[in-house]
């Protein structure tokens, strides 16, 4: 990946110079598509959804937005994705239920950086399959901002990258798509202004984060159904009890991370194993550094008592308190 930012780049931090950006990445991707189709992961988040604005501006139904469903996702994730896009952005979206194609894939793999790769490695292969049924389709769009770029960069002077992204390099070398990357050398915050100025809705620029393996890497080690159910669940708790208590907008990035360890617990006046759910809450402008939320204990308290009392497998909730650096934002 050669993708560096220029020193002199300035930061996008007005609706004037975001104008100034889209106007400038609209040309260049007229220039490099010209009337051919452009095939684009949508997965609902901030990234995918200001380059999907992007393409559209430049391009318009030109672009074919694939939404893949890999068995990863948060609860009612994919549908809400499709309610707003197919339902009320009129986008030209294909649906992609690969569950049991992930998931059979991932069944074992417990090394985190085997399971991002299978999970990029897949993704690619889901959407030549997609782009196979398609005409004119030269272009693959992705979503890669700036720390992507710097996370998985093997420094000069030999630092060994923090961790690989799906939609950072590793592109099979039979795969006939060119690229097309918009946002690459955007740090978060400016991709927010960009989406602003797009028109996209407040809510849409402004979702938490998700990583692009989704809950592969929060549900560590390898990955079984009965837990990634218990994940899935939990973490919807948290976010419901988040939004609740008026922390969804205050917290930058908050989610559940189950790991595959359990301990002895008490239920039903009976011993009872099973696994933590681990809270982690952080702030940050750029996703580079990162400090810990300080989350009120009666909130706390009451994520710990749905948890355990509403999901099946968990018997206990911990909070990390360890900032980025010397802990990265996810866990894997």
């Amino acid at each position: 990946m050669s993708s560096i930012r220029p020193e002199n780049m300035e930061r996008i931090t007005t609706p004037e110079l975001a104008e100034k950006f889209i106007e400038e990445q609209v040309a260049e991707i007229k220039a490099q598509v010209g009337d051919k189709k452009v095939l684009l992961a949508l997965s609902g988040g901030v990234d995918s959804s200001v380059v999907a604005a992007i393409l559209i501006k430049a391009i318009g139904k030109q672009l074919v937005c694939v939404h893949v469903n890999h068995g990863l996702m948060r609860k009612n994730e994919s549908e809400n994705v499709i309610e707003v896009f197919r339902n009320q952005l009129d986008a030209n979206l294909i649906y992609v239920d690969a569950t049991d194609r992930f998931l059979d894939l991932l069944a074992g793999v417990s090394e985190p950086e085997r399971k991002r790769k299978i999970i990029g490695k897949e993704f690619i292969e889901v959407f030549a399959d997609e782009a196979r049924k398609l005409e004119g389709v030269e272009f693959l769009a992705q979503g890669t901002i700036y720390p992507d770029i710097l996370e998985s960069i093997k420094a000069a002077e030999g630092k060994k990258a923090v961790k690989s992204h799906h939609n950072v390099g590793g592109l099979p070398e039979d795969l006939n798509f060119e690229l097309v990357e918009p946002i690459k050398l955007l740090f978060k915050d400016e991709v927010r202004v960009v989406g602003e100025a797009l028109g996209l809705p407040h809510g849409m620029v402004y979702r938490q984060p998700f990583p692009g393996p989704g809950l592969g890497v929060r549900c560590l080690g390898a990955i079984t159904r009965d837990r990634l159910a218990a994940l899935r669940e939990a973490d919807a708790i948290l976010r419901e009890e988040f939004a609740n208590n008026g922390l969804a907008e205050k917290v930058w990035q908050y989610f559940i991370v189950v790991p595959d360890i359990k301990s002895v617990g008490v239920k039903d006046e009976s011993r009872y194993e099973g696994w933590p759910a681990i809270i982690r809450a952080v702030n940050t402008k750029d996703a580079m550094s990162a400090t810990i939320e300080e989350i009120p204990y009666a909130v706390l308290h009451k994520v710990t008592d749905r948890i355990t009392h509403e999901v099946e497998g968990i018997n206990r909730v911990l909070y990390d308190l360890t900032p980025k650096p010397i802990g990265t934002i996810e866990w894997e």
